[in-house]
């Protein structure tokens, strides 16, 4: 009778009364001091149930599951597996319940050696055969990148539910393999299934990272069918990924119809709108949120500042910048001077930035100082001693990363100073930096494309070089020049047009245009745009007569007769 009062009380929350029966009972057992300890372990007041513990002279293995779970659950993941090794050692066989709770652990670290070792006490104990060993398995292997252990386990278990499908799919989507991903969300629907919003969320996130848009619109029929679209973080996710795919369209759509909306979905509304270079409008969303008393927090800032950045609003900037500490009694972090540096850098203000960088409260780090670099890459050569300053800084604080001697390499050749880009790219070799090479990509009935500058390996590659020329020469008609300053080689003009042609971003819209079509064109680039593809692409949209969106590493911009939404502000 005690320990099911025990019991009851500590399911309830009510450990006081569960630690008054216990303290009254003549007798106890192993059970009693286990449903002690986890009622402790569930109100989060871990250190009684340590002293409960601890008052043990004798322990069996439930008192040690319920000790090594209440840690795992209440994040002392260390602790967990420390008090699992010392259970091993008092000669107790761990059952299902505490295999769960240190593979749990195992996977929250990341301790995958450990976890590999605990995967094979469980199958000499037989115990990988419980679908929640083998789900938390599923689980530690995917959260660790091993997604080969995750596909030998899952084709081995002889019951799955839903958590195995789901923690598949993340799996999948940890390890970058959306098609498998999008495979296994068809067969689990097929198979009766259902996929929680959590894992919907995630493949949409999924689907947002690459920009596919037709697979977010699969995954959101999916939803839809199940009747999860009103979910609110289901509903988030879908703003999110329209917005990263191009649609902000339909990602204001859907966000207007949101019954419920939280801080994410508002953030992504207001991002969405930043990202495709909408900053009036991500304002407008901003004022309704405060409107509607949704506090904001530190990424609705980020959101802001970014579409202040994007059209340019200085004043505006500054005003929401302070209002983080003074109106929301948020401290601003590092992404936030970011964000303002950017949008002085951006605005031409270098003097506010210097200021600006003068006063901040915390020491400029790397991001501040590639943002500067960036900044002064665009000033067409009028920075170059502050971008010195900006260069001698991000070679001391990551001197192996490529991207700080292309920001370099592009500020000096925006200045025409050829001799210093190859001193930047010298010292890139000389550091044994690898430069991630720029792809661009676009997603047809056949599958996606990619491709990479100069390319010629895809199948349709004369094709697509016939196509190239063809809009060379109509562009040239209509008065459009190479600009050479972004090719970063001090070679002949000739050679210098050459390596401008053959960009990525030229090559993707190539191929589109060999395809009978007229639907807008989407693009999506993992690096930022260079300012002779800009260009190239305003006069291509207007010879072919149709609408180009290309997502670059920053924003979107949207090409239609001979104009871009930027307005050249980017």
């Amino acid at each position: 009778m005690g320990n099911t009062l025990i019991n009851a009380y500590a399911k309830n929350g009510d450990v006081l009364d569960a630690q008054n029966v216990f303290d009254k009972m003549p007798e106890r057992n192993f059970v009693t001091w286990a449903c002690l300890i986890s009622g402790y372990s569930k109100c989060h007041s871990i250190e009684n149930a340590r002293y409960v513990f601890n008052l043990m002279t004798d322990k069996d293995s439930v008192t040690w599951s319920s000790m090594i779970s209440g840690l795992d659950q209440n994040e002392f993941f260390e602790d967990a597996l420390m008090n699992f090794l010392e259970m091993k050692r008092n000669g107790l066989m761990p059952s299902n319940f505490t295999l769960i709770s240190a593979l749990s652990s195992c996977s929250s670290l990341g301790w995958i050696k450990m976890g590999e070792q605990t995967h094979c006490e469980s199958v000499k104990s037989g115990l990988d055969r419980d679908v929640s060993v083998s789900n938390t398995l599923l689980s530690l292997y995917g959260k660790c990148g091993e997604i080969d252990y995750c596909e030998t386990i899952f084709s081995r278990m002889g019951e799955r539910d839903e958590v195995s499908w789901n923690s598949m799919i993340s799996g999948y989507i940890k390890s970058e393999r959306l098609v498998e991903a999008m495979d296994l969300v068809w067969q689990m629907l097929q198979n009766g299934q259902r996929l929680d919003n959590f894992t919907f969320a995630t493949v949409l996130s999924a689907c947002a990272s690459v920009a596919t848009l037709e697979h977010g619109m699969e995954v959101h029929a999916c939803a839809a069918k199940a009747h999860l679209v009103s979910d609110v973080v289901i509903g988030s996710a879908l703003v999110d990924m329209y917005g990263k795919c191009g649609r902000i369209d339909y990602a204001s759509r859907f966000f207007e119809l949101m019954p419920i909306r939280n801080v994410y979905s508002w953030n992504s509304m207001i991002s969405g709108f930043a990202r495709h270079g909408d900053g009036h409008r991500a304002l407008g969303i901003f004022a309704r949120m405060r409107s509607e008393c949704q506090k904001p927090d530190h990424v609705t800032f980020i959101g802001v500042l970014s579409a202040c950045s994007h059209v340019g609003l200085v004043n505006q900037g500054y005003e929401h910048f302070e209002s983080m500490s003074k109106v929301y009694s948020l401290a601003p972090r590092v992404e936030h001077f970011s964000c303002m540096v950017d949008l002085l850098g951006r605005a031409g203000e270098f003097d506010k930035l210097e200021e600006f960088i003068n006063s901040m409260p915390i020491e400029p780090n790397i991001l501040i100082w590639r943002t500067v670099l960036g900044a002064c890459g665009r000033s067409n050569g009028r920075m170059l001693d502050l971008g010195k300053r900006a260069g001698k800084m991000v070679m001391e604080l990551e001197p192996q990363n490529a991207v700080n001697y292309v920001l370099l390499a592009n500020m000096y050749a925006s200045g025409g100073k050829w001799e210093h880009v190859a001193e930047a790219r010298r010292a890139m070799k000389i550091a044994a930096c690898k430069k991630e090479a720029g792809c661009s990509w676009v997603t047809m009935k056949d599958g996606i494309h990619v491709f990479v500058s100069g390319d010629k390996s895809h199948r349709e590659a004369d094709k697509i070089h016939e196509k190239l020329r063809e809009l060379y020469g109509r562009m040239k008609e209509m008065g459009y020049v190479a600009q050479i300053k972004y090719a970063l080689y001090d070679v002949e003009m000739e050679n210098k047009e050459e390596v401008l042609s053959y960009h990525s971003e030229k090559l993707a819209v190539a191929f589109v245009l060999t395809r009978e079509s007229e639907m807008p064109i989407r693009i999506m680039k993992n690096l930022r745009v260079c300012g002779d593809c800009h260009a190239a692409f305003k006069y291509i949209s207007e010879i072919v007569g149709r609408r180009i969106v290309l997502r670059d590493s920053n924003r979107f911009h949207h090409f239609e007769g001979g104009r871009c939404s930027c307005n050249d502000y980017w």
